[in-house]
């Protein structure tokens, strides 16, 4: 036992070394300020204007990147800015009320399931400079404003 208590402290003292010594070597990616020292001003996340609708029900396109999103069973990243309780401080358009029911139609407080994963419905978009794919689609002319 007594020889577990003395390997036990060397090496503790032995990790503290190194880690004292390697956090004296790094340096904050935030720099030296205090990060509650930033302004609250709303952060506008959107890279584009809105993307114009080709058909009736088409969902919108992201106009903005979501690179690094997280969307899965326990979060949903999306719900941060466009969510009812927070699409006014965020300054984002709010997700449909359509979003809000089951197959069956009925009204749920929460986003239902089968529209949680935004993504397998509204895509973000480039500017490519040729599509990767040829398409001759035309949109209704009285939809169209182009």
């Amino acid at each position: 036992m007594n020889k577990f208590l003395v390997l036990s402290g060397i090496l503790t003292v032995g990790l503290l070394g190194f880690t004292t010594a390697h956090a004296a070597e790094s340096a904050s990616l935030r720099g030296d300020g205090d990060i509650w020292s930033a302004t609250d001003e709303v952060v506008q996340w959107q890279d584009r204007d809105p993307i114009p609708r080709d058909y009736v029900q088409q969902p919108p396109m992201v106009p903005h990147t979501v690179e690094g999103y997280t969307i899965n069973l326990k979060v949903n990243k999306c719900l941060t800015c466009h969510s009812w309780a927070n699409y006014r401080d965020k300054r984002a358009t709010k997700i449909s009320q359509t979003h809000f029911a089951d197959q069956e139609g009925n009204d749920l407080a929460n986003v239902s399931a089968r529209r949680y994963f935004c993504t397998q419905c509204h895509a973000p978009q480039a500017d490519a400079r040729d599509p990767l794919v040829g398409n001759d689609f035309q949109p209704l002319r009285a939809i169209s404003n182009r």
